[in-house]
């Protein structure tokens, strides 16, 4: 360990005295050979701090450079917004009110919004990112509606139809299997199959108000004609290099001149972020949280069950569909080269529950090895009520609505995160009627750690308090569900220390308000780039 001496320190004297952290050299031999546990200590804190010091660096000028863009300023029309809530078949919640003002107020810069909306399972989302879609369409520019998967985009695509039923507004549907629109289009049929399909695409983008797709939407020949406002949902549910070609996508697909305006972007996630790690991670977007549930929503009753009363659960099951409701059965996720198997798996538990457990029922399944044409005819079943039971692999995570379904069993429920489970849950509880989440574990009695972890889930339905929990018990590389984000580890560590991301934020502030390009900081600059070659943000 000779060579620690040479290190060099992108830390200045200034900031490592002022916060009482040991130089580079002393931190480097006090982690390798400490002299006592409180200089250990010292020197993990030591690289924690620069972590996440480079962390917020790299945050704060994404936030810096966006900020230099210019976007379209869209007026907050009052009397447009009162009018459109008014017809709403039901009132909104306080934290709808207060997202969908700062939103409306950010539309109105002449530079774009980078603004997530953080809001727990059913907390209201879709009606929030209308009304921002309303207010930008009525100025006379587009917006652009992005979904990880094309259930969930067909699913907006339905809702915002018949939001803006009476609106005047032209929504349309791009997918790769899917071309639809709420208004006629007008496509030459003599015109091959794969003319159409690019007639059929370009036609939707240039005269829909609102399109909504996949990633679809950021294929490089497609341009829109005047879009002024981008929103992404569930926008941790796309690949790393897919964020990342979203936020270019912002900035030159959407807008092929630089000379043209930047669109807003609003991202969307109904997977509650704790509040330390939306400062680390999310440093650089303005934050609006959805921590209220609609009004009259009935509490989901939650049980973890004893494999002694598995039979007794499933005369329940009958009995609610007895009643005219609906149920989903959720298996475990495997490994990505176990798929075969998890699908065998899938396959063989919906014919066990539809020969032995409910022959008198009709039972569906869905897994990710299906086609999307196979999915979407499930989903209408189901959605149809011609499916009383739906069995299915996590791909129901998010988005799915089905206000009928009263009853989520959850198979091996031990395997899967708290939060995980949370968005699982929330997919029933939608409707009118008292609904259920019973959990079944791999493991035998109410006693083994796994199983008291699933405890509070039994306890709460609040998603911010689960991810707390959920973030304490699983760490943050576990909590995020895939080690992509490229985070150190050390620094990983202490995600849950506020007071350190804060004194980073600051330091990094203090810094970048002098010498926003860090040329007076040279070593600093250079640490900055090396990590910032390793680290994926927002």
């Amino acid at each position: 360990l000779k060579t620690h001496i040479s290190l060099i320190d992108p830390i200045s004297q200034i900031t490592l005295k002022k916060l009482n952290l040991p130089p580079i050299q002393k931190a480097v031999r006090q982690i390798h050979f400490p002299d006592n546990l409180n200089q250990a200590l010292v020197a993990q804190k030591r690289f924690a701090f620069e972590e996440m010091f480079l962390m917020q660096l790299k945050s704060l000028q994404i936030k810096s450079a966006w900020q230099k863009e210019k976007a379209a300023k869209i007026n907050f029309d009052e009397n447009l917004v009162k009018k459109f809530v008014a017809g709403l078949p039901f009132k909104l919640t306080d934290a709808q009110r207060k997202a969908s003002f700062q939103i409306l107020k950010d539309l109105e810069k002449d530079r774009p919004m980078n603004r997530l909306l953080n809001g727990d399972v059913g907390s209201g989302k879709t009606i929030v990112a209308a009304i921002a879609s309303l207010q930008t369409v009525n100025a006379g520019y587009q917006v652009a509606i992005m979904a990880p998967t094309e259930i969930l985009a067909r699913q907006h695509f339905n809702n915002f139809c018949k939001l803006f039923e009476k609106c005047n507004i032209k929504v349309g549907l791009v997918t790769s299997n899917y071309k639809e629109a709420n208004y006629e289009l007008r496509i030459k049929k003599k015109e091959k199959n794969i003319k159409i399909h690019n007639s059929l695409l370009l036609f939707i983008i240039h005269n829909s108000n609102i399109v909504i797709g996949t990633h679809a939407l950021i294929q490089k020949d497609i341009k829109f004609k005047n879009l002024a406002l981008v929103i992404v949902d569930e926008q941790h549910r796309f690949g790393v290099t897919q964020r990342a070609a979203l936020q270019q996508a912002v900035e030159s697909a959407f807008s092929p001149h630089r000379s043209v305006l930047v669109p807003h972007l609003l991202s969307m996630t109904a997977t509650p972020i704790p509040r330390t790690l939306a400062l680390a991670f999310f440093g650089n977007l303005d934050l609006s949280i959805l921590d209220e549930m609609p009004k009259g929503r009935k509490k989901i009753i939650t049980e973890i069950i004893d494999p002694l009363h598995r039979q007794k659960t499933y005369e329940f099951i009958k009995n609610e569909i007895k009643n005219g409701r609906q149920a989903f059965v959720i298996l475990p996720l495997v490994e990505e080269s176990k798929i075969l198997t998890e699908v065998k798996a899938a396959v063989q538990e919906h014919k066990r529950l539809s020969d032995k457990i409910f022959p008198d029922l009709k039972l569906g399944l869905l897994h990710g090895r299906l086609k999307s044409s196979e999915k979407e005819k499930v989903m209408k079943e189901f959605n149809d009520k011609k499916i009383n039971i739906l069995v299915a692999t996590p791909v129901v995570e998010v988005g799915i609505d089905i206000p009928n379904a009263t009853v989520m069993l959850i198979e091996d429920a031990d395997r899967f995160g708290l939060s995980q489970l949370h968005q699982f849950r929330g997919r029933v509880g939608r409707g009118e009627h008292q609904s259920y989440c019973f959990l079944f574990t791999s493991r035998d009695g109410k006693s083994s750690v796994s199983t008291k972890r699933l405890k509070a889930l039994e306890e709460t339905n609040d998603g911010f308090k689960i991810a707390e929990k959920d973030l304490e018990l699983r760490g943050p590389g576990e909590f995020f569900g895939t080690r992509q984000s490229g985070i150190p580890d050390i620094a990983m560590e202490n995600l849950a220390n506020v007071k350190l991301i804060q004194i980073a934020r600051e330091e990094a502030q203090n810094i970048l308000k002098v010498d926003s390009q860090l040329k007076k900081h040279p070593l600093l600059a250079d640490a900055l780039q090396k990590f910032s070659e390793k680290i994926h943000l927002e």
